[in-house]
């Protein structure tokens, strides 16, 4: 999409090209490329300078057993490749994650809607349907949390979000999201820490939510 402005920090897209993210991360960097023709020819050439790198590297003979561990720890941090198909907003990436079902909503109230998609000890991601108008509670971060926009737009203290972008949001940030005005924003979210909400309200129903 070349309406795409806020692309994925190089630094993460070279983790992602290595398979060093967590899973939540990945799926959300993987649906970004789908949708950025940017961050797709960065990602290739990520991946040729990797390729390279084991081109020149030299091989050491290993047990049978100690390679049967190596490709299972490669397998435990592999990176979902991008998956350009698309059904209707929902890049590939999601569509596997959701394993082809259509998203079952849970109210949060003010009209906000999630489906959690996955979520373990290192993270999870979810889906966000905010109606036009409407904000998400102010809230910092506790780790990092990656939004990537699949319908709409929404805007905050550090910038405008469309189709396509990716906000990144680490300790540092303390955001009120607002969808702004037209057509419902529906987000991809991937974090791998609680969110501090700074309202008591939010607070307490956070463990309900799992957000």
């Amino acid at each position: 999409m070349s309406s795409v402005t806020h692309h994925i920090p190089d630094a993460m897209l070279a983790a992602y090209a290595a398979g060093n993210l967590p899973h939540a991360f990945a799926v959300a960097v993987a649906s970004h490329i789908s949708l950025c023709s940017k961050c797709r020819v960065a990602l290739e050439a990520h991946q040729a300078v990797g390729g390279a790198v084991l081109d020149e590297s030299y091989s050491v003979a290993v047990s049978s057993n100690l390679k049967g561990d190596i490709f299972a720890q490669l397998d435990a941090s592999f990176s979902p490749e991008p998956v350009y198909e698309r059904r209707g907003i929902y890049p590939g990436p999601v569509l596997e994650v959701m394993k082809g079902r259509e998203p079952r909503w849970k109210k949060l109230g003010m009209g906000v809607r999630q489906d959690i998609l996955s979520a373990d000890a290192n993270g999870s991601v979810r889906l966000l349907y905010i109606p036009a108008g409407q904000a998400v509670p102010d809230h910092s971060h506790n780790g990092l949390e990656l939004t990537l926009v699949l319908q709409g737009s929404f805007s905050d203290e550090t910038g405008r979000f469309g189709v396509g972008d990716l906000e990144i949001a680490d300790e540092e940030v303390e955001h009120t999201p607002v969808a702004d005005f037209g057509e419902a924003c529906i987000c991809l979210a991937a974090t791998d820490a609680r969110l501090r909400f700074s309202a008591f309200i939010p607070r307490l129903l956070q463990p309900m939510f799992r957000i």
